[in-house]
């Protein structure tokens, strides 16, 4: 009898021992366990966990390098598991399946795509996937916006950078690259594409990406086409930031950037309505700073950049032009005219004219 009630005594102490000792010791080691396990799971995750404490904390290939891994909307996370295993990431699927549950991280796995590698330990792997921020953010520039319209683009955008500092740094000047030569600012210079940035790049960082891209589409072609017309890089980028916003259907650049270069040989003011506009700025009633329709009061603003004030081009690019408007300036279609004007139609399309008579018969009534 004594021995009976040893033995149960023993039994008593053991399963109290695992009831209470194993879930202590894996809490202080891996954390608090998730409050919706039971007793009979808090008990079994836990002596799970503390048996395969290696494949936990350690990587599976401290030199193996990290792959795209997607998690799917509404994906199993025994699934996730399973493929992360068979990828090579992880060594075994249950370890990671078995962490996810007893910390209860297997309820916030967030869909996405994520950077993983078998240089992670399985903890790793399982926090990296609770957030679904990717390291790039995708930054698109169109043709057309000025710098403070980039700017204003940056908030929604990923990239930690406020616009006020982008138009600060746009606006001053910056070597490396003939074509900025003496310029006080990049405007004309940020080509309007998509970029692939990370998530943590600076000001300068972004700048230089856009102008770099520009310079890398400035092309021996472009840059001979420039010259035919008499212009330089800069000169040529000024007048296809013009064309850039008159030109709605860009097959009428070569059009419009013959009108221009045509006024320019004659030493005719170019009277374009975008440099007006430029020169007033934001306009708080129309919510944009590209004021339309334009008043004759408009056309009087004090402004070296008001080309119907001024002669020749403005003093510098209006905003950034797209690839078609600098190949419009480049190779500008042969025409003899010197007016244009948007169609009453509304289609975005111009009328042209040789004569000031033929150009009044195309305004609208």
């Amino acid at each position: 009898m004594g021995r009976l009630l040893l033995a149960l005594t023993v039994a008593i102490g053991i399963f109290v021992l695992i009831v209470i000792g194993v879930p202590a010791l894996a809490g202080h080691t891996y954390g608090p366990a998730a409050r919706g396990l039971d007793a009979f799971q808090l008990v079994q995750y836990s002596a799970k966990l503390l048996w395969d404490d290696g494949l936990l904390t350690r990587p599976r290939d401290p030199s193996g390098p990290e792959q795209d891994f997607e998690v799917k909307e509404g994906e199993s996370i025994t699934s996730i598991c399973d493929r992360l295993a068979s990828a090579g990431v992880i060594s075994e699927a249950s370890v990671l399946r078995d962490y996810l549950v007893y910390t209860g991280l297997d309820t916030s796995v967030q869909a996405g795509a994520y950077r993983v590698g078998p240089a992670m330990s399985v903890v790793d792997v399982a926090r990296r996937m609770q957030d679904a921020t990717p390291a790039e953010v995708t930054f698109a520039v169109l043709p057309g916006w000025r710098i403070e319209e980039i700017a204003a683009s940056l908030p929604t955008s990923g990239l930690d950078i406020p616009p006020e500092e982008f138009v600060s740094a746009a606006t001053r000047s910056r070597g490396g690259y003939d074509f900025l030569a003496g310029a006080s600012t990049t405007e004309g210079f940020l080509y309007p594409d998509s970029y692939v940035l990370p998530r943590t790049s600076t000001v300068e960082g972004l700048i230089d990406a856009m102008v770099r891209d520009f310079a890398l589409h400035l092309s021996v072609d472009l840059s001979e086409g420039f010259a035919r017309q008499g212009l330089s890089p800069y000169q040529a980028v000024t007048l296809a930031s013009i064309v850039e916003r008159e030109a709605i259907h860009s097959e009428e650049a070569p059009i419009i950037a013959s009108v221009y270069l045509n006024r320019m040989r004659i030493g005719m003011r170019l009277d374009a309505d975008p440099t007006v506009q430029y020169a007033l700025g934001y306009n708080a009633i129309q919510q944009t700073w590209w004021t339309n329709p334009l008043s004759l009061q408009d056309l009087q603003v004090g402004s070296p950049f008001n080309t119907y004030q001024n002669d020749g081009l403005p003093p510098a690019p209006i905003d950034n032009p797209g690839l078609a408007a600098l190949q419009a300036v480049a190779a500008p279609a042969e025409t003899p005219y010197y007016y244009f004007n948007a169609r009453c139609d509304k289609s975005g399309f111009h009328s042209f004219a040789q004569t000031f008579d033929q150009h009044l018969k195309n305004l609208c009534p």
